[in-house]
């Protein structure tokens, strides 16, 4: 039979095959290098594929289907100018990084996956 969409997540989270999808949160939350997912996952030959889809936005919209939900990451701000700066170029690059949760879908409590369902 073939993986369902969170079952599929879930194997890619525990491979070390992929670098641009790892479990963030203490294992809580799915954390995704848009840029790099979309070469190493996305950009696959037919055969390789993973999911059915070269688009993120397919896979985005596969995680709120399956009641993910994105998670904002909020920086302090410094006062000085150069922190300020240092931190803004942080944040950008930081901002290639999508965070999304699903109370179903825990590191620590994988025989909830079965609950994981569409809407």
């Amino acid at each position: 039979l073939p993986l369902c969409f969170p079952e599929k997540l879930w194997k890619m989270l525990e491979s070390d095959q992929f670098q641009s999808i790892w479990w963030s949160e203490g294992g809580k939350c799915v954390a995704i290098n848009k840029d790099l997912f979309e070469v190493e996952v996305l950009g696959r030959g037919v055969c390789q594929r993973v999911f059915n889809t070269q688009h993120i936005r397919s896979v985005i919209r596969q995680l709120n289907l399956y009641g993910f939900t994105k998670v904002q990451r909020d920086f302090q701000r410094s006062a000085s100018l150069p922190e300020f700066l240092s931190e803004e170029a942080a944040a950008s690059a930081h901002s290639q990084i999508l965070y999304y949760y699903n109370p179903s879908f825990n590191r620590a409590h994988p025989w909830l996956l079965g609950t994981c369902k569409r809407r």
